[in-house]
């Protein structure tokens, strides 16, 4: 626990981190990875070289300064970050590298405003919050082992078929090489990937979603091929142009709070945009298979049908259930795109509202969800990638 005078402190250095915490966090990254060079095999290095990791941890280095005196109201937050950590394999030992280079850049960002006082109560502070997380932590890593066909961090997968969705999207199937079976995984959660590509320094890992409903056999991701964006591209590129069937990649257990509970049969409205129905499509099959009769509403956007991943199949499904309804707009070819008219005919009055694409998409339409009613508590969104803050300002 904190001292009062402590969480003073704490509390005082707010205002600048909201002005200087961009910094301090690309300064402390750039510090740490020179010391410690074996940390880019953990890290997403598009992220880094977009500053969207820096944000992310500024954004939560913020917020915990906010929130100092009751972290509790943050631990949504926390129990995010916490599943990404241990998709990614981070582990106890990287809390202090971690720390020491963190209070090492604030020093070096704020000069003689970092006084002896404000280290000091930012080392205390780091303290409690590193023990939350590496408490929360250890105990996904000895739930996903204990679990039934489940494993800790990494191991050895084979990819035994390649699909092409659509002229941008293609499906991997992976498979355990060990040959046991996968563990259950909700509709909705992701894995990591983790894999040497030719030509790249350190190991390169990808977050991407499980795109089929849990299955003992093989795991589905369904990959966008982002060929013009460097270097977030280096990844997708590979697999769509270079991985073969036969091919071993690592991949971890399944993660993540985004996730749609297949028990309840409350009515729900899926929303995705370009390669955001990955998830989606895994939540429709789940429904499918396990609560058919369950009211759902399907929306998705994307430029054209060429470029939608499943669009057969998510029709095929949506005529198979009673209560379902399933809409597709394709900007490009005259459809226009998602308005708060639209949602408003179309999003399922009291339903569990799930939105995931890219961030623009996302905030527009959580955006026109909050202005038409839906409680905040009933719309659940996904990133791809680090958590960087969301305008969902209402207009």
């Amino acid at each position: 626990m904190l001292d009062q005078k402590t969480i003073d402190i704490i509390k005082s250095t707010v205002p600048v981190l909201e002005q200087h915490g961009k910094t301090i966090t690309t300064v402390f990254y750039r510090n740490m990875f020179e010391a410690h060079p074996e940390l880019l095999d953990i890290f997403n290095h598009a992220n880094q070289s977009q500053g969207r990791q820096q944000t992310a941890l500024a954004n939560t280095v913020y917020a915990a300064a906010q929130h100092i005196d009751d972290l509790g109201a943050i631990l949504p937050a926390v129990v995010q970050i916490a599943h990404k950590h241990v998709s990614l394999g981070i582990l106890p030992e990287h809390y202090p590298i971690v720390g020491e280079y963190l209070l090492g850049a604030i020093k070096e960002v704020l000069g003689d405003a970092a006084t002896p006082e404000i280290i000091d109560a930012w080392a205390a502070a780091y303290g409690v919050i590193a023990d939350a997380f590496i408490g929360l932590e250890a105990k996904m890593y000895d739930d996903n082992e204990s679990a039934d066909g489940g494993w800790r961090e990494f191991k050895d997968f084979e990819i035994v078929d390649k699909v092409e969705e659509s002229d941008v999207i293609t499906s991997f199937y992976l498979k355990p090489v060990d040959g046991k079976k996968l563990p259950y995984y909700l509709p909705g959660q992701y894995i990591t990937i983790r894999t040497s590509i030719p030509g790249v320094k350190n190991v390169v890992n990808r977050q991407y979603s499980l795109s089929q409903k849990s299955n003992d056999e093989t795991f589905r991701i369904s990959v966008k091929r982002e060929d013009s964006l460097q270097p977030n591209g280096v990844v997708s590129c590979y697999l769509h142009n270079e991985a073969a069937v036969g091919d071993i990649i690592e991949v971890s257990v399944p993660a993540g709070d985004f996730y749609l509970e297949p028990t309840k049969t409350t009515p729900v409205t899926l929303i995705s945009g370009g390669v955001g129905i990955t998830p989606m499509k895994a939540m429709y099959q789940t429904i499918a298979d396990v609560s058919p009769e369950r009211e759902v509403a399907f929306l998705h956007s994307a430029r054209t049908r060429s470029q939608q991943a499943f669009a057969t199949k998510l029709e095929q499904l949506n005529a198979k259930l009673p209560n379902s309804s399933y809409k597709a707009l394709y900007s490009e070819e005259g459809d226009g795109m998602f308005t708060r008219e639209f949602l408003q005919e179309n999003v399922i009055e009291g339903s569990d509202v799930y939105v995931c694409g890219p961030t623009g998409f996302m905030e527009f339409v959580i955006q026109q969800l909050y202005a038409i009613g839906v409680p905040e508590e009933k719309v659940h969104f996904e990133f791809f990638g680090p958590a960087v803050q969301l305008d969902l300002a209402t207009v």
